[in-house]
């Protein structure tokens, strides 16, 4: 068994997508030979907590942990925010205009805080990492981002130990959807830039999570850059379950202000007007925080609130007992320049629940040709109000008739089952290790 050190900031009993992707990868690396050990704060200061995933956490899998000083009692105490708030890195707030003390506090985070808010457990990570694997060595390192300080620590362990490392961005760095508003000076965009350039170069195989991002993170570094997507784990979505009686349209995930389908609310609130049948079967169900400027933009449809349900969490399980109760599963992507590279963890998972998905993004974007090549749905552009509406419709008429029938069957979605991906990732660790026993050789 070839031992994989795992770098990550998320780890259960942390909630959210940041920590789905590698909990469950280690569930099954080790069927190939691969013994994961993992590496992550002893007190984290989490968005979210999901205590059911500690059950998911591969029996006997060592975990390393270490302390970690956030600045986040600091943010709360100077934005006069409670002591027990949850701080969300993709700008939802609870207000409808930000505030000067925001503005400076996001101004602090992204021109000092480099590459972001856990940079200050970069080097206390190096120096107990490297004397850790003094006596319990392992074959590689694998780091997740972001936040991207892991590759940061990565960098400086693989540095001192020469043991071969794989950098592993689930989001971009300079590529994140919300980088333009960090209120970046010139001096600062350049360090980010640097730091990232300087990972990129240095890790033995870097891995990221869509087409899109691979052809950016290319251009960015001159090097190759590894395909593998998120994916869905099949004991999920084991046992019956059972539709709801409404017809249903779910979203799980926050909703933040470039996710805000403002088409979507207009076709929807059209529908009810001119369908009284529809008034009595819709249900829209909104599962995760959402952003203030939603809330607002809502209020402007008086019909079709009414028919909103929201949650503000979920745990993982209840989840997905809810996509796969749902008719219809909504995917709303962020409306800004990346948009085309948006792959979401989530749309995976709603793969596996086999529901019809519409998604409102790039209709040429990555998650459109997933969509699209799995059969699994619709993707329609932010600003087509008459497209959605009609194909809302067109799931309504469908549902009615006892048709809107599941996609889970559907064999072009068994390579994104957990297994699978797991395979290619082992593949790509062993090639590593192979190519660095060679130059050692």
């Amino acid at each position: 068994m070839y031992r994989v050190l795992l770098i990550t900031y998320y780890w259960p009993p942390a909630g959210g997508g940041g920590v789905q992707r590698w909990l469950k990868f280690s569930k099954y690396l080790r069927e190939f030979d691969i013994e994961p050990i993992i590496y992550t704060p002893s007190n984290p200061d989490y968005p979210a907590i999901d205590e059911s995933l500690l059950e998911e956490v591969a029996p006997g899998l060592q975990v390393w942990r270490h302390p970690i000083w956030e600045p986040y009692t600091y943010y709360r105490k100077f934005t006069g925010q409670p002591a027990d708030k949850k701080i969300y890195s993709g700008f939802i707030t609870d207000n409808a205009q930000e505030t000067l003390t925001q503005k400076i506090s996001v101004f602090i985070r992204g021109n000092l805080f480099i590459p972001d808010a856990r940079k200050f457990w970069i080097k206390p990570s190096v120096k107990y990492l490297n004397q850790k694997l003094l006596q319990d060595p392992v074959d590689l390192i694998v780091s997740t981002g972001p936040p991207h300080s892991m590759h940061m620590i990565a960098l400086g362990v693989a540095k001192q130990t020469c043991i071969p490392w794989i950098a592993d961005f689930r989001d971009p760095w300079t590529g994140i959807d919300f980088y333009d508003k960090l209120r970046l000076t010139s001096w600062a965009d350049k360090i980010h830039h640097n730091k990232e350039r300087r990972v990129l170069q240095a890790a033995d195989a870097v891995v990221t999570v869509s087409p899109y991002c691979v052809k950016h993170l290319e251009e960015l570094s001159g090097r190759q850059i590894h395909l593998i997507t998120n994916g869905y784990d099949e004991k999920d979505f084991t046992g019956e379950s059972t539709l709801s009686k409404e017809f249903s349209i779910t979203h799980i995930g926050s909703i933040n202000p470039d996710r805000n389908p403002a088409a979507l609310w207009d076709a929807l609130e059209a529908l009810l007007m001119s369908n009284t049948q529809f008034q009595h079967d819709l249900k829209v169900n909104i599962i995760g925080p959402i952003d203030r400027s939603v809330q607002v933009m809502l209020d402007k449809y008086p019909l079709l609130k009414s028919h909103i349900h929201t949650v503000d969490w979920l745990e993982h399980h209840d989840a997905i007992h809810s996509m796969r109760a749902s008719q219809v599963l909504l995917l709303l992507l962020n409306d800004t320049p990346n948009t085309k590279g948006l792959l979401p963890g989530k749309l995976f998972e709603y793969l596996g629940a086999g529901r019809p998905i519409l998604c409102i993004g790039a209709e040429d974007g990555d998650a459109a040709q997933l969509i699209h090549a799995s059969s699994s749905g619709t993707a329609i552009d932010f600003h087509k109000t008459e497209k959605i509406k009609e194909t809302i419709s067109a799931y309504y008429n469908l549902y009615l008739e006892d048709h809107l029938n599941t996609t889970e069957a559907n064999t072009a979605i068994q390579k994104y089952a957990r297994r699978n991906i797991v395979r290619t990732y082992a593949g790509l660790m062993k090639d590593v290790l192979k190519k660095s026993k060679a130059l050692r050789n």
